[in-house]
């Protein structure tokens, strides 16, 4: 149905409302607003209704294409000055007081549609496990890194994130690196640091989608030994319920003795 007088026909083959809606979901997102007019035509409320918030669908799609190609534009960059194999990189877990801070790198398949992905930050937990069932499906490689929490106290946070990093591109191959706000000066291979970069690059929201969802449920495991410190919500960051929980039950190995120094 692409054009307004196979729409005109098949709304006019609509005995009741419930049709129209009924066929609305048959009609593609791009059709919606040659659909509107047709419905606007119609004096029922309910129609109406529905024409409004077709449009508005049809708004919101359009909003999200405009995003999707923006958000590939430093890989495209890339690609035109001759790179190949692009990989996005992030961490997960700079500021929380426990467990160790996850990075994860990502080279996507841009032959995949990855309508939809954006900074872990942003995402429903229900779209984040989407998306990281996609990316190991569909990317072209991908690898995680791990500091632990002792590693964090030894070399300090900036530079336990980028021995992760490190680790999370011994799984990758590139030539290419994108990554969020950080620079690796002792990785030999070309990169570009991108503050927000988890926002504005595909590549990094992968990483930072595939970083922390991997922790995530490294800390609904942590919660299952240690349920007093209610890790599952807070996933280790320092909610008013995890200092409380310190201060009556005292540490466990798993924090970070230097981020609690005025506690400790």
């Amino acid at each position: 149905m692409s054009n307004s007088k196979n729409l005109l026909d098949a709304i006019k083959s609509c005995n009741t409302i419930q049709d129209i809606k009924t066929l609305s979901d048959r009609i593609h997102v791009e059709d919606y607003p040659e659909f509107c007019k047709i419905l606007d035509l119609d004096e029922r409320k309910a129609v109406g209704q529905l024409s409004k918030r077709l449009y508005r669908k049809f708004e919101s799609h359009e909003k999200e294409q405009l995003r999707m190609q923006k958000i590939f534009e430093y890989e495209k960059e890339a690609i035109a000055n001759g790179y190949i194999l692009i990989a996005g990189i992030d961490e997960a877990g700079r500021g929380p007081l426990v467990g160790p801070v996850v990075a994860g790198a990502v080279v996507l398949d841009l032959s995949v549609d990855w309508t939809g992905i954006d900074d872990s930050k942003k995402l429903s937990a229900e779209k984040r496990n989407f998306f990281y069932d996609k990316i190991v499906k569909h990317a072209i490689s991908y690898g995680v890194g791990i500091a632990t929490h002792d590693e964090i106290d030894e070399i300090n946070i900036l530079n336990a994130t980028k021995l992760a990093m490190a680790r999370a591109l011994e799984s990758v191959n590139t030539d290419f690196l994108l990554i969020d706000a950080v620079k690796l000066t002792d990785i030999p291979i070309e990169q570009k640091s991108i503050i927000k970069g988890d926002s504005l690059s595909a590549s990094i929201a992968a990483a930072s989608i595939l970083a922390k969802v991997t922790r995530d449920r490294m800390l609904t495991e942590l919660h299952e030994s240690y349920p007093m410190y209610d890790f599952i919500n807070n996933k280790g960051y320092g909610t008013d319920n995890h200092y409380r929980a310190i201060r009556e039950f005292g540490i466990i190995k798993e924090h970070r003795k230097s981020f609690l120094k005025n506690i400790l």
